[in-house]
């Protein structure tokens, strides 16, 4: 079983999940593999995969950020669900928000999160849509991202969903710090704070980085820009 990999590894970060927690992700990994027949979530689906490189490092981002109890937390581009959802499994307070522009992904996550038991607003939005939506944006006290653009223009993308005083966390690779570097422009005019990095070892999949970004001023109302202009004219 999946959980029989994982228990051993949340060991090692001193994290730990209920057996009911537990049999959450057992079958979160048996949806995953299910809808993954009929599209493509992730080329992700073996146990010791799904166990190490979809689950403990979502997990992960919980020893490297603070978040707080009954947080509301925006996952852009969630994907299949990570970090998301693996974040509301393990911690039951944290008010889940999860943002996909692909709308059958949408339709799993929908199916997932009810068969989880976890509420969730799955929104079929590009990020972009997102940070301009009055309900969205500035709302929410952790911003997350697993692979979903490089640091500049993630910046553009989640910080206008972050409130002040809330955090915008980017998961990364190895590389980060020269990604960073390349945001610091960003950063600094969408009203972020100094960055901090939390560099974590997977047991089979590398290094991970977390990026911590703290939101100190209001981003500027014509922040975030049209995704053609982020990508060709980052700031």
């Amino acid at each position: 079983m999946i959980t029989e990999i994982l228990a051993p590894m949340l060991a090692e970060y001193q994290l730990s999940l209920s057996d009911k927690q537990l049999g959450q992700l057992e079958k979160y990994a048996a949806l995953l593999r299910e809808w993954n027949e009929r599209m493509n979530l992730t080329a992700i689906t073996d146990d010791a995969g799904i166990a190490e490189k979809h689950f403990l490092d979502s997990l992960t981002l919980l020893t490297a950020v603070d978040v707080p109890q009954g947080a509301a937390l925006a996952d852009v581009g969630t994907g299949a669900g990570f970090p998301g959802v693996v974040l509301a499994v393990a911690r039951p307070d944290i008010r889940l928000t999860l943002i996909d522009s692909l709308g059958k992904r949408v339709n799993f996550l929908k199916e997932l999160t009810e068969e989880l038991g976890i509420e969730a607003d799955c929104q079929h939005l590009r990020a972009e849509e997102a940070g301009r939506l009055p309900r969205l944006r500035e709302g929410f006290d952790l911003v997350t991202a697993r692979a979903v653009a490089a640091m500049p223009a993630l910046t553009e993308y989640c910080l206008p969903l972050v409130k002040v005083g809330g955090v915008f966390a980017a998961m990364k690779g190895a590389d980060a710090g020269e990604e960073l570097a390349s945001a610091a422009r960003a950063i600094e005019e969408l009203g972020g704070g100094a960055p901090k990095c939390a560099v974590l070892k997977l047991p089979a999949a590398g290094m991970r980085t977390i990026i911590s970004v703290p939101k100190e001023r209001e981003t500027p109302a014509k922040y975030p820009r049209l995704a053609v202009k982020i990508a060709k004219q980052p700031i």
